[in-house]
């Protein structure tokens, strides 16, 4: 059901603190005097000087670069109708609000007070040197095209008609997947549309260019069919006017392949419905009540493939697929307009996307497991995390290609990598990990993969060439959960340890002979075998398989115990360690030891820290340590402060050039002011901490848990890779119990670049 919305609460929530959704927030230092002068009057000269002899500046000095106006006068706002331009701006700020979360676009809304075609145009050219692009909204038809048209060939800025374009993007991508579902080629397709208003002419355009023949469309409206001998038509619906003997709305429904529904609801009955070819494709897009309900269409035609504008529906077309992306691609690369090549850019990408492995992010927001392309799901969900790293380059890149972009893309990985910090979630790291992973790729075995997240990691770093998959855990069980879960999976070896006698006699008598001064016996060696964490660390240790990824459905002491015992440390560690990375909005965070040593000692505090630093350095990035308790340099006393003190001056001895202090609190480790006012010669007062140790495992784990439970995963800015294992002779890596589908196949590349450096 969708949700219900009381209006007090409505009212409420608009008017509660700050009225309205939108404030502006100043980028820069405003809090002394000498920021001020810099900020206006005599620094803000300098930069008026630049742009005034070279006006792409403003672009440089000034917020114009990623500014977009929201402009309408309430003549047709969506569902309310000609309500005018004040009842209109609560819609507008809702639409700056999506700018912003979605593209981090900055957003001013402008109501204005006009019905003449003249005068709005006329107001949107003259603000032309404040905007980097404008967005259009909620402008009644006819008006809306002269509107539209008359900016984009004034204006040297990309304008965009959401209520037009957004539909027809977002709608296009589902109807190409759809076809393709059913088999049927666009150009053969009969194409049925109800309406006739901006949107649905736009649609029909954009259907056309991807390849629709006009002749199999019919467009209704009010009247009935569009036909060629009505005298009432404009310019816009005479474009789609058919010579078919055809005149109501019901004759048009029978044989059609494709019915798209931009008119009002509960127009369609199901024996129109009924009367339509073998696998019809319903849009029904009236909102909030379709033109026919998804229920009664599914009940009139199970072979159906449909798609309403609603949330609580398979398959929403939702504009928030398309406009932010859009002007985020058009912005970076300085378009001058919006042209039919970057909006087709788009449709195809979103098509693209919705082929794709979804995210466990988006699986929970809906209540599934397991969302994949097909009947239900033809179009990405609004919350995939994908789509800005996905859109808005193809956007760009058809800007460049299409000839409309003065400020054109060099670098696409820095450019994806900085659409990827916007919205505060910094996945440099994985990126470099997955990249160097795919250059070797080496066979990794999954001991839990009678688990849905374990496969569908598998068949992701599969897909992405990071991995050779190989399962451990009982064939049949493994194999229809490939088939139910339409994984292709199909070409990789799976192994169930109880199969394989020769097998786990031969890893018995290695682990008899590795184990036999403990205490263990040929028959109990053998037994062990029989785990699938002993056989996996097993294969591993005989060049069967190159790392073990396990734990996820264990204990954690449960998993790393045999591989200690099969593999062991590497040489010279006497203790391992376990380190997170959490990727935050200010740059990557690593913590140690978060899962394995529980009270170290000040000379196992000094090992952790080696060990954590080296593997810092293997991501190139420079390790500044701190070595954290409650106490700052001493302040205070007690057995953490002291051995933490201690471990700080043995670091700076056999280390001297690596930067580490402590002990410190933890918000001293980021406060570098705070830091750099009380302990001037502290190593950390230039840029702070990017790395803290703790001193014993209760803290580290407490601290780790704490953040990723109130900062994330689920937030934007914070996403986590770990626990990583430090210290072991060959790669094995321990999952933290319930991790994500992402998770896992973060720490595959991470095992995979491992065992790149031992081969």
């Amino acid at each position: 059901m969708q949700q219900k919305i009381r209006r007090e609460d409505a009212l409420e929530y608009h008017a509660k603190g700050r009225p309205g959704k939108l404030e502006v927030i100043p980028t820069k230092d405003y809090s002394t005097q000498a920021d001020l002068s810099l900020a206006y009057s005599p620094g803000v000269a300098e930069p008026c000087l630049a742009i005034a002899e070279n006006r792409e500046d403003v672009y440089k000095y000034t917020a114009k670069g990623n500014l977009v106006a929201v402009i309408s006068n309430g003549t047709a706002v969506l569902g309310l109708g000609d309500i005018g331009p004040e009842a209109s701006k609560p819609v507008m700020e809702g639409k700056g609000l999506l700018f912003k979360i979605y593209a981090d676009i900055d957003v001013f809304d402008i109501e204005l007070d006009t019905k003449n075609v003249d005068e709005f145009v006329r107001m949107v050219k003259i603000l032309e040197p404040t905007f980097g692009g404008v967005n259009l909204e909620d402008i009644k038809a006819p008006e809306c095209f002269e509107i539209e048209e008359r900016l984009k060939a004034e204006l040297n800025i990309p304008i965009m008609h959401d209520d037009q374009h957004g539909t027809a993007i977002i709608s296009a991508a589902a109807l190409l997947n759809a076809l393709e579902l059913v088999g049927k080629k666009i150009g053969e397709a009969k194409i049925l549309i109800n309406g006739a208003g901006a949107s649905a002419i736009s649609c029909t355009k954009l259907y056309v260019s991807l390849g629709a023949n006009v002749e199999n469309v019919v467009m209704c409206d009010s009247k009935g069919v569009i036909r060629a001998d009505r005298t009432d038509l404009d310019e816009r619906k005479s474009l789609f006017a058919t010579s078919r003997d055809l005149h109501t709305l019901e004759e048009a429904f029978v044989g059609a392949d494709v019915f798209i529904g931009l008119s009002k609801g509960n127009t369609v009955s199901q024996n129109m419905v009924r009367s339509m070819a073998n696998d019809p494709i319903v849009f029904a897009m009236a909102n909030p009540t379709p033109e026919i309900s998804y229920e009664e269409a599914l009940a009139a035609r199970p072979d159906i493939i449909m798609a309403t504008g609603r949330s609580d529906y398979p398959n929403q077309v939702n504009n928030v697929l398309g406009f932010p992306y859009i002007f985020r691609g058009a912005l970076d690369v300085r378009a001058t307009e919006i042209n039919e090549a970057m909006k087709l850019a788009a449709v195809h990408a979103l098509a693209d996307m919705a082929k794709k492995p979804v995210p466990d992010l988006v699986n929970l927001a809906y209540s599934t497991d397991n969302l994949m392309f097909g009947r239900g799901y033809i179009i990405p969900k609004p919350v995939d995390p994908r789509l800005l790293e996905t859109v808005a380059p193809a956007v760009a890149k058809a800007a460049m290609e299409s000839g409309v972009a003065k400020h054109p893309i060099t670098d696409w990985e820095a450019y994806e990598s900085q659409l990827a910090r916007r919205l505060g979630q910094d996945t440099r790291i994985s990126r470099v990990i997955n990249r160097k992973a795919r250059t070797n790729p080496k066979r990794v075995v999954f001991a839990d993969a009678e688990n849905l997240k374990v496969l569908k990691a598998a068949q992701q770093v599969k897909n992405d060439g990071v991995a050779y998959p190989i399962l451990l855990g009982e064939k049949a069980i493994i194999q229809e959960m490939i088939t139910q879960n339409n994984l292709d999976l199909g070409d990789v070896t799976i192994i169930t340890p109880r199969e394989e006698q020769a097998l786990v006699e031969k890893f018995g008598d290695l682990f008899y002979k590795k184990r036999y001064r403990k205490g263990t016996t040929v028959t109990d060696a053998r037994k062990r075998m029989l785990s699938r964490t002993h056989f996996g660390a097993m294969m591993v240790e005989t060049g069967q398989a190159d790392a073990l990824i396990s734990g996820l459905t264990h204990n954690y002491p449960d998993t790393i115990r045999p591989a200690l015992q099969v593999i062991g440390k590497e040489p010279g560690v006497q203790k391992v360690a376990g380190m997170y990375i959490l990727l935050t909005n200010r740059g990557p965070l690593f913590f140690s030891d978060t899962t394995v040593n529980m009270d170290p000692t000040a000379e196992e505090i000094v090992e952790i820290t080696e060990l954590t630093a080296r593997a810092v350095e293997r991501f190139n990035i420079k390790p500044r340590i701190a070595l954290v308790t409650y106490s700052n340099f001493g302040s205070a006393k007690g057995e953490d402060a002291d051995k933490m003190q201690q471990a700080a001056e043995i670091l700076q001895q056999k280390h001297p050039d690596m930067i580490v202090d402590g002990s410190m609190q933890a918000h001293l480790a980021f406060n570098v002011d705070l830091l750099r006012q009380n302990y001037p010669l502290s190593k950390l007062v230039d840029e702070g901490a990017n790395t803290l140790i703790f001193p014993n495992l209760s803290a580290a784990n407490i601290a780790y848990n704490l953040m990723r439970e109130t900062a994330g995963p689920r937030s934007a800015g914070f996403d986590v890779i770990g626990p990583i294992l430090l210290g072991m002779r060959k790669p094995v890596y321990v999952l933290q119990l319930g991790s994500s589908e992402r998770e896992i196949a973060n720490m595959v590349a991470i095992a995979v670049v491992e065992a790149q450096g031992i081969s």
